[in-house]
């Protein structure tokens, strides 16, 4: 049966769908109890974060899924970088051997393409001109990740619990609900590159994305859809908070810019993927730039204060003025 990242059981839209509000909560709550054995370990993110080359092996891994996925279903992209987090969270980043993280990265690809029963052939997707592996390579990786992740592989993710959050909106404008869900899967596609993210619960980056979309597109609301958030009793205030706010710090962190791509896009998640490749590739390419920008940014902003520089005020001012233009309003307020 086709994998679906917003459906991970077997009998679960079915469930969803049930008029037995016992059976609908018993799989909800079954979905918030597990959804932590599908998260990469907290000892793995933390050495993400201390250490710079492991991140940047990461994000290396992370391009090159983006890359195979671009003739592919999208969705492919981020179950296969699940896996390889989950991989790396009981193994060692092979930090001298970058031909084995190539590798990983295209069995993990590989894996996700067959849980989606997507056809492709090995050197379908190894044609970018990097390291080509042989059929039995790939395969052998593939028996090392499945016993790693001990065959857990109907992946619980963020995607899961957006019709469930949208649902307590109450919103019966069902082309709103679209756009609403289309902007949230943007904005987790984006989360998952993002280290300062990967820390969170599949749960609260999809409640987070909602309120980050929610706020783009229906500002009027926003309040109402937040406390709607809020009050479930599955949703951690605290973690959401945090979440969201992390959320936003990636936003000012591009500079707006991506923001503005996305929300002038016609709302795929491919759009996301192929921006989030471009800007990949090119941070490779200049890191040493972004370090010395970074450091010339923190120097200036201790004589500057909290002042934004001309170029980023500019730049906010023209996302709050698209975002004010593209807004979609409801045809009736709705009310908390």
């Amino acid at each position: 049966m086709d994998f679906s990242l917003e459906n991970p059981f077997t009998n679960f839209h079915e469930l969803f769908n049930d008029d037995d509000e016992d059976s609908t909560e018993t799989i909800l709550e079954s979905l918030f109890l597990v959804e932590s054995d599908h998260m990469p370990s907290k000892s793995y993110i933390k050495t993400l974060k201390d250490r710079d080359l492991d991140n940047s092996l990461r994000s290396r891994a992370v391009s090159s899924i983006l890359q195979f996925s671009c003739k592919f279903d999208p969705f492919l992209s981020y179950l296969a970088v699940n896996y390889m987090d989950r991989y790396l969270s009981s193994q060692e980043m092979p930090q001298t051997k970058p031909w084995k993280l190539r590798l990983l990265a295209v069995s993990c690809f590989s894996l996700a393409a067959k849980m989606r029963q997507i056809e492709f052939s090995y050197t379908q997707f190894q044609a970018d001109g990097g390291l080509i592996f042989d059929t039995q390579t790939i395969q052998r990786m593939e028996c090392l990740i499945l016993g790693a992740l001990k065959w857990r592989m109907r992946s619980i993710t963020p995607f899961t619990f957006l019709s469930f959050f949208i649902s307590l909106f109450k919103l019966k404008d069902l082309t709103a609900q679209r756009a609403l869900k289309t902007r949230a899967s943007e904005v987790i596609f984006q989360a998952q590159i993002d280290i300062k993210l990967i820390e969170f619960k599949p749960s609260i980056i999809a409640a987070s994305a909602l309120l980050f979309a929610s706020r783009e597109l229906f500002p009027l609301q926003f309040h109402c859809f937040r406390k709607a958030i809020s009050n479930c009793p599955y949703v951690n205030k605290e973690s959401l908070l945090r979440c969201y706010n992390a959320m936003q710090d990636t936003s000012m962190d591009d500079e707006y810019e991506s923001e503005i791509d996305l929300v002038s896009s016609s709302y795929t998640p491919v759009n996301v993927l192929d921006c989030r490749v471009s800007s990949s590739e090119s941070g490779k390419t200049n890191v040493t730039a972004t370090d010395t920008k970074a450091t010339t940014s923190s120097s200036d902003s201790s004589t500057t204060s909290t002042k934004l520089s001309p170029e980023r005020d500019t730049k906010r001012r023209k996302l709050s003025s698209h975002r004010n233009n593209h807004s979609i309003q409801l045809s009736q307020t709705q009310q908390c």
